[in-house]
């Protein structure tokens, strides 16, 4: 068997797109594609011509409104599959990172290492290291906990207050079909509710969203938490919930590691 496997991602606007996945979409025999961002679609297109390989082709196709996402997710692993297994290497290029939200990735790659071929998955810039720069959060300094708004009630997790908050897809939460005009947001009082478990309703956080385009800003919303339902929170937003509190350092643990300074401690 010849065929391979390699799934890249465009990042979140063209211009993230690596010179690995650059290289992957040009050398590839067959290329799959589902890109939100128009720019990146066309660039993928234009890698192609350059080097005068079969055009890439649409896996966005299998969406519909109404249509459970899983199903659709499974006609696009099926898709890409049938490609290698035509002894082809193949492209999977999906939108940011192709491993961050983005089931189709990772089952494709395990069902072919399943059935022998070569796969591998490259990185990308997601949405979160977009949110990282433009808030100016480093999760070194108080940690980051990171969930998916739907899973955070269906699971009822619980949330470390003393550290930053990242919860994905508040834009659909409680929705398991696409719909490509928008979801309704009906869930989110749920939502708030379920944070205000953990936090006071004054506690300020933000509703964000990434820049698809260089020449353009990204959404930076703040307000306060019991208000949240309130913000421009669409398919894509992000919220971020900064820390409430400060832990306290165990004396004990810090004399044991013979550290004279630590966060939290100077001064």
């Amino acid at each position: 068997m010849s065929g391979s496997l390699i799934v890249v991602g465009t990042g979140i606007r063209a211009g993230h797109l690596s010179q690995e996945a650059v290289s992957a979409v040009r050398t590839a025999d067959a290329v799959a594609y589902c890109i939100a961002e128009p720019l990146s679609r066309l660039l993928v297109d234009e890698l192609r011509k350059e080097v005068a390989k079969p055009a890439a082709e649409d896996l966005h196709r299998f969406y519909a409104d109404g249509k459970p996402r899983m199903q659709t997710y499974r006609q696009m692993v099926a898709r890409i599959l049938e490609l290698v297994r035509l002894d082809l290497q193949v492209a999977a290029v999906f939108y940011g990172h192709p491993g961050v939200f983005a089931y189709p990735s990772h089952e494709s790659i395990r069902q072919a290492r399943a059935e022998g071929y070569p796969a591998e998955m490259l990185p990308g810039i997601s949405a979160v290291d977009c949110l990282f720069a433009d808030l100016g959060v480093d999760p070194a300094t108080a940690g980051c906990q990171m969930l998916e708004a739907t899973d955070f009630l269906l699971r009822r997790r619980h949330l470390d207050t003393a550290c930053g908050v990242v919860l994905w897809q508040i834009g659909c939460v409680g929705h398991g079909d696409y719909q490509g005009s928008g979801y309704d947001l009906r869930h989110v009082p749920m939502l708030v509710e379920a944070l205000l478990a953990f936090y006071p309703p004054e506690h300020e956080v933000v509703v964000y969203q990434a820049a698809h385009f260089a020449m353009c800003d990204p959404t930076i919303e703040y307000v306060a938490i019991a208000e949240m339902f309130r913000a421009g929170i669409t398919a894509v937003s992000t919220l971020y919930i900064p820390p409430l509190l400060v832990p306290a350092i165990d004396s004990q643990v810090l004399k044991k590691f013979d550290i004279a300074t630590f966060r939290g401690t100077e001064g």
